[in-house]
Protein backbone atom coordinates (compact mmCIF):
# COMPACT_ATOMS: atom_id res chain seq x y z
CA UNK A 1 0.00 0.00 0.00
CA UNK A 2 1.46 3.53 -0.70
CA UNK A 3 1.93 5.75 1.72
CA UNK A 4 0.79 9.75 0.81
CA UNK A 5 2.23 12.11 3.85
CA UNK A 6 1.50 16.14 4.77
CA UNK A 7 -0.31 16.31 1.03
CA UNK A 8 -3.48 18.61 0.19
CA UNK A 9 -6.36 17.67 -2.03
CA UNK A 10 -8.31 20.68 -3.19
CA UNK A 11 -11.29 20.97 -5.45
CA UNK A 12 -11.34 17.39 -6.17
CA UNK A 13 -13.70 14.79 -7.50
CA UNK A 14 -13.07 10.89 -6.19
CA UNK A 15 -17.04 10.36 -7.02
CA UNK A 16 -16.40 8.99 -10.79
CA UNK A 17 -12.40 8.01 -10.07
CA UNK A 18 -11.92 6.74 -6.55
CA UNK A 19 -8.64 7.82 -4.38
CA UNK A 20 -6.20 5.46 -4.47
CA UNK A 21 -6.15 3.24 -1.97
CA UNK A 22 -3.44 4.38 0.26
CA UNK A 23 -2.37 5.54 3.88
CA UNK A 24 -2.85 9.32 4.10
CA UNK A 25 -1.14 11.22 7.05
CA UNK A 26 -1.40 14.29 7.93
CA UNK A 27 -3.34 15.18 4.66
CA UNK A 28 -6.08 17.75 3.92
CA UNK A 29 -8.72 17.19 1.53
CA UNK A 30 -10.61 20.71 1.18
CA UNK A 31 -13.78 20.94 -1.14
CA UNK A 32 -13.83 17.41 -2.39
CA UNK A 33 -16.40 15.10 -3.58
CA UNK A 34 -16.20 11.85 -2.22
CA UNK A 35 -20.12 11.08 -2.81
CA UNK A 36 -20.94 7.13 -3.39
CA UNK A 37 -17.19 6.50 -3.36
CA UNK A 38 -15.01 3.23 -2.66
CA UNK A 39 -13.10 4.31 0.59
CA UNK A 40 -12.50 0.97 1.72
CA UNK A 41 -9.43 -0.39 2.87
CA UNK A 42 -7.79 2.93 2.83
CA UNK A 43 -6.03 4.91 6.09
CA UNK A 44 -6.01 7.88 7.45
CA UNK A 45 -3.83 8.89 9.89
CA UNK A 46 -4.27 12.60 11.52
CA UNK A 47 -6.17 13.64 8.48
CA UNK A 48 -9.02 16.92 8.30
CA UNK A 49 -11.72 17.06 5.64
CA UNK A 50 -12.81 20.10 4.94
CA UNK A 51 -16.16 20.79 3.07
CA UNK A 52 -15.90 17.93 1.60
CA UNK A 53 -19.18 15.74 0.10
CA UNK A 54 -18.52 11.93 1.65
CA UNK A 55 -22.23 10.94 1.09
CA UNK A 56 -22.59 7.57 0.56
CA UNK A 57 -18.75 6.52 0.83
CA UNK A 58 -18.18 3.02 1.11
CA UNK A 59 -15.91 2.92 4.50
CA UNK A 60 -15.85 -0.52 4.40
CA UNK A 61 -12.58 -1.20 6.44
CA UNK A 62 -11.66 2.26 6.16
CA UNK A 63 -9.38 2.92 9.02
CA UNK A 64 -9.87 6.49 10.39
CA UNK A 65 -7.36 7.59 12.91
CA UNK A 66 -7.74 11.27 15.00
CA UNK A 67 -9.79 12.73 11.74
CA UNK A 68 -11.18 16.11 11.94
CA UNK A 69 -14.28 16.53 9.89
CA UNK A 70 -15.41 20.23 9.01
CA UNK A 71 -18.74 21.75 7.48
CA UNK A 72 -18.87 18.24 5.51
CA UNK A 73 -21.78 16.77 4.01
CA UNK A 74 -22.17 12.96 4.88
CA UNK A 75 -25.20 11.54 4.46
CA UNK A 76 -25.93 7.77 4.65
CA UNK A 77 -22.07 6.93 5.67
CA UNK A 78 -21.88 3.84 7.65
CA UNK A 79 -19.49 4.40 10.02
CA UNK A 80 -20.01 0.92 11.67
CA UNK A 81 -18.25 -0.80 8.55
CA UNK A 82 -15.14 1.08 9.42
CA UNK A 83 -11.87 -0.59 10.91
CA UNK A 84 -12.60 -0.40 14.51
CA UNK A 85 -8.82 -0.33 15.68
CA UNK A 86 -7.69 2.85 17.29
CA UNK A 87 -11.10 4.49 15.37
CA UNK A 88 -11.09 8.49 16.38
CA UNK A 89 -12.78 10.91 14.68
CA UNK A 90 -14.36 14.68 15.40
CA UNK A 91 -17.02 16.46 13.78
CA UNK A 92 -18.05 20.28 13.53
CA UNK A 93 -20.37 21.88 11.54
CA UNK A 94 -21.17 18.54 9.58
CA UNK A 95 -24.27 17.29 8.22
CA UNK A 96 -25.05 13.58 9.49
CA UNK A 97 -28.28 12.37 8.58
CA UNK A 98 -29.44 8.83 8.25
CA UNK A 99 -25.49 7.97 9.19
CA UNK A 100 -24.44 4.75 11.36
CA UNK A 101 -22.57 4.51 14.34
CA UNK A 102 -23.80 1.13 15.29
CA UNK A 103 -21.67 -0.89 18.34
CA UNK A 104 -19.07 1.63 17.96
CA UNK A 105 -16.60 2.99 20.77
CA UNK A 106 -16.51 6.49 20.35
CA UNK A 107 -15.41 7.46 23.79
CA UNK A 108 -15.31 11.15 24.03
CA UNK A 109 -16.36 11.92 20.69
CA UNK A 110 -17.21 15.64 19.61
CA UNK A 111 -19.99 16.72 17.37
CA UNK A 112 -19.93 20.14 17.50
CA UNK A 113 -22.78 22.46 15.22
CA UNK A 114 -23.77 18.92 13.60
CA UNK A 115 -27.31 18.07 12.07
CA UNK A 116 -27.62 14.30 12.87
CA UNK A 117 -31.39 14.25 11.87
CA UNK A 118 -32.05 10.13 12.07
CA UNK A 119 -28.68 8.70 12.86
CA UNK A 120 -28.52 5.66 14.27
CA UNK A 121 -25.92 5.37 17.55
CA UNK A 122 -27.78 1.51 18.74
CA UNK A 123 -25.60 -0.08 20.95
CA UNK A 124 -22.69 2.69 20.57
CA UNK A 125 -20.61 3.66 23.24
CA UNK A 126 -20.66 7.51 23.95
CA UNK A 127 -19.64 7.34 27.15
CA UNK A 128 -18.28 11.23 27.62
CA UNK A 129 -19.45 12.51 24.18
CA UNK A 130 -20.17 15.89 23.37
CA UNK A 131 -22.95 17.26 21.24
CA UNK A 132 -22.69 21.28 21.07
CA UNK A 133 -25.45 22.51 19.30
CA UNK A 134 -25.84 19.49 17.10
CA UNK A 135 -30.11 18.77 15.95
CA UNK A 136 -30.90 14.86 16.77
CA UNK A 137 -34.43 15.03 15.43
CA UNK A 138 -35.00 11.40 14.50
CA UNK A 139 -31.89 10.05 16.32
CA UNK A 140 -31.77 6.26 17.51
CA UNK A 141 -30.56 5.39 21.14
CA UNK A 142 -31.40 2.04 21.99
CA UNK A 143 -28.92 0.44 24.58
CA UNK A 144 -26.65 3.35 23.92
CA UNK A 145 -24.13 4.11 26.59
CA UNK A 146 -24.51 8.10 27.15
CA UNK A 147 -22.82 7.97 30.82
CA UNK A 148 -20.98 11.67 31.31
CA UNK A 149 -22.15 12.85 27.90
CA UNK A 150 -23.05 16.13 27.41
CA UNK A 151 -26.35 17.28 25.38
CA UNK A 152 -26.61 20.70 27.59
CA UNK A 153 -27.17 22.30 23.99
CA UNK A 154 -28.16 19.41 21.96
CA UNK A 155 -31.81 19.48 20.61
CA UNK A 156 -34.72 17.26 19.12
CA UNK A 157 -33.29 14.36 20.87
CA UNK A 158 -35.65 11.35 21.95
CA UNK A 159 -33.74 9.29 24.77
CA UNK A 160 -35.67 6.59 26.60
CA UNK A 161 -33.96 6.26 29.98
CA UNK A 162 -34.90 2.67 30.81
CA UNK A 163 -33.13 1.36 27.46
CA UNK A 164 -29.76 3.64 28.05
CA UNK A 165 -27.08 4.43 29.91
CA UNK A 166 -27.62 8.08 31.09
CA UNK A 167 -25.63 8.30 34.39
CA UNK A 168 -24.06 11.60 35.15
CA UNK A 169 -25.38 12.86 31.63
CA UNK A 170 -25.91 16.31 31.28
CA UNK A 171 -29.52 17.52 29.85
CA UNK A 172 -30.94 21.33 29.85
CA UNK A 173 -33.93 21.76 31.59
CA UNK A 174 -36.00 23.33 28.33
CA UNK A 175 -34.92 19.75 26.49
CA UNK A 176 -35.39 17.36 29.38
CA UNK A 177 -38.80 16.44 27.40
CA UNK A 178 -36.63 14.55 25.22
CA UNK A 179 -36.32 12.01 28.01
CA UNK A 180 -39.79 11.69 29.00
CA UNK A 181 -41.67 11.35 25.27
CA UNK A 182 -42.15 7.68 25.71
CA UNK A 183 -44.19 8.44 28.93
CA UNK A 184 -46.97 10.32 26.85
CA UNK A 185 -47.46 13.09 29.47
CA UNK A 186 -47.56 16.67 28.92
CA UNK A 187 -45.01 19.10 29.91
CA UNK A 188 -45.91 22.94 30.36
Amino acid sequence: MDYIEEEVFENQDFSTVNLPKAEYDNCRFVNCTFANSDLSKVVFLECEFDSCDLSNANVNHTAFRDVQFKSCKMLGVAFQDCNKLLLSFAFSDCMLNLSSFYQLKLKSIQFTNCQLNEVDFTEADLTQASFTNCDLAGAVFDYTNLEKADLTSASNYSIHPESNKIKKAKFSRQDLAGLLQQYDIVIK
